[in-house]
């Protein structure tokens, strides 16, 4: 995966496949999890997305065990300068909210946690109406001229939010989003393109989609009548039993034949291909599943390809 891309306005080049661990910790325990990593860096991936809520503490709640393996990671192979980590601030149960304060502590906690001096990428998980976005967008930028954080980002954020918080940065001269992760897939379109996806083309961010694969359903596994043993299976089975999921699976598969590629693969390439977006973000919970992942760099969907997908899953 050598074929990189460079994240809006930023200095960040990362790889055409963003390696999501929000199964770090949780549905993938340390060992699993390292050699998912060896493997992604291996394969020529750069670029890690996490965030301070995902993963389980050590009595099993929902805690922030992903950072703690990624900074574990990171240390003993000694690759940190290799690695580009974004994570999150904005859904800790002990620094919940963006109030200037709680994003200055949890990122210490982040930093702490990853073993690490410097975020790559700092998101704002999801949006806090309650603050002004003048009041985030400051403690944000206090903490890249600090140096630790490179580059901030927005995620599950409104239209007149972002472009409020955009104006404010270019007005007063503060660090400004370069970034913007929706909720976006073959069967989940509507909450990006439009609005959201108007203001990234417009002020040159990079769109990093979640739930690149629909909570797996995506990657073809679940189907109508099937069964599948999986953490998500009550919601990726979910999309199988709607029009648009049955369409969008007959094309994946007839567009996968085509090219003798995984339907998950397929599924990643029409992301990215997308106006705006940079990289897709998607997870692998055993080593098995990482390869039609990696094989997003690799595969070249047609016009004729893209236009069907397009079209069975409008």
């Amino acid at each position: 995966m050598t074929n990189r891309r460079t994240l809006g306005r930023s200095d960040l080049s990362v790889s055409p496949l963003c390696l999501g661990a929000n199964v770090f910790s949780w549905s993938a325990d340390e060992k699993a999890t390292f050699d998912i990593l060896d493997a992604y860096r291996a394969g020529g991936g750069n670029f890690l997305d996490t965030a301070d809520t995902y993963g389980r503490l050590p009595d099993g709640s929902k805690g922030d065990g992903s950072e703690n393996l990624i900074g574990q990671w990171l240390a003993a192979r000694g690759n940190r300068d290799e690695m580009v980590v974004a994570t999150k601030v904005g859904l800790h149960r002990d620094y919940l909210g963006l109030a200037p304060g709680n994003i200055k502590r949890a990122a210490e906690q982040s930093l702490r946690r990853l073993g690490t001096d410097h975020i790559d990428l700092y998101y704002t998980h999801r949006d806090d109406e309650s603050v002004p976005v003048e009041d985030i967008v400051s403690a944000l930028d206090e903490l890249v001229k600090e140096g630790k954080v490179r580059h901030i980002a927005a995620s599950n954020i409104s239209p007149e939010r972002l472009a409020a918080s955009l104006a404010f940065s270019e007005r007063e001269g503060l660090a400004r989003y370069v970034a913007l992760q929706p909720h976006y897939n073959l069967v989940s379109r509507d909450t990006y393109e439009g609005a959201l996806q108007d203001l990234a083309a417009a002020n040159g961010l990079s769109a990093l989609p979640y739930f690149s694969l629909a909570a797996g359903f995506l990657t073809g596994k679940y189907r109508p009548g099937t069964n599948v043993e999986s953490v998500r299976a009550e919601k990726a089975g979910g999309y199988a039993e709607t029009e648009r999921g049955r369409k969008v699976l007959a094309a994946l598969d007839a567009v996968a034949r085509e090219h003798d590629a995984e339907v998950a693969t397929v599924a990643l390439a029409w992301l990215a291909r997308r106006p705006t977006v940079a990289a897709p973000i998607a997870s692998a919970r055993t080593l098995e599943q990482l390869p039609a992942l990696l094989a997003l760099a690799d595969l070249r969907l047609t016009d004729a390809d893209m236009a069907r997908l397009t079209t069975a899953s409008a």
